[in-house]
């Protein structure tokens, strides 16, 4: 008998209109804030990379790639030189050693899901809390460093949850959440400090806080289902 897939290989219902709902409002904010093509393509990169990665979707490593590059661009001009460096000097190599790691485990274009015990989630809150600490003081050792620790906190949080995400664990995406929550509040202070690009990327941002909501939960069917094939 031949195993059922892991995941639903089309694009449902909900994955099509959270797509164009905010792709939409993105064309409409950048018409109206004369934003550049590069800002639009940055959203739009990002967009496709989170929904395929709530997909368990391999090509969310091509889409990551540009938006990371792009990404660390506007991040460093704007100050936020956590954010650029994490972009540039690790979600660049991790893109490729996520493919690298996820290609022996495709159904398809789509990941096998697992998830963490109870003890390796207390180890990766504890590990997420010391470094965001350490990095924050780091940070703000640099006089041009816009809001240290809420920098901190969104660069460790990206890194363990990318690192959860190549191993293929479900609990990427509660990190994410939380992640999501405070880079959108990191935008929302550079916004009211007259950030041009801070609007879009606080819509950027929602978008991908909801998309984690639904990744956990497409991932917890995937990791239900993978337990029993």
């Amino acid at each position: 008998m031949t195993p059922k897939t892991h995941t639903p290989h089309r694009w449902n219902t909900y994955e099509i209109l959270w797509f164009l709902f905010f792709t939409a409002i993105a064309i409409t904010l950048c018409i109206l804030w004369k934003n550049s093509l590069f800002d639009f393509s940055i959203f739009l990169s990002g967009v496709f990379c989170v929904l395929l990665a709530a997909k368990g979707n391999v090509w969310t490593y091509s889409f990551g790639m540009y938006n990371s590059l792009a990404y660390a661009y506007l991040a460093y001009n704007n100050h936020l030189f956590g954010e650029a460096y994490l972009n540039l000097f690790f979600f660049v190599p991790t893109n490729i050693l996520g493919y690298l790691l996820w290609k022996p485990k495709l159904d398809g274009a789509y990941v096998q899901m697992r998830a963490l015990n109870l003890r390796w989630i207390i180890l990766t809150l504890l590990i997420c809390l010391l470094s965001i600490a350490g990095m924050g003081y780091a940070l703000a050792l640099n006089p041009e460093q816009n809001t240290p620790y809420i920098d901190a906190t969104t660069n460790v949080l990206s890194i363990i949850a990318t690192i959860l995400m190549m191993y293929r664990y479900r609990e990427q995406w509660l990190l994410y959440i939380l992640l999501n929550v405070f880079t959108v509040l990191m935008w929302g202070i550079r916004t009211a400090n007259g950030s041009a690009e801070g609007p879009l990327m606080i819509l950027m941002w929602s978008a991908y806080l909801i998309n984690a909501g639904y990744g956990y939960w497409n991932w917890s069917r995937g990791v239900k289902l993978a337990s029993i094939v």
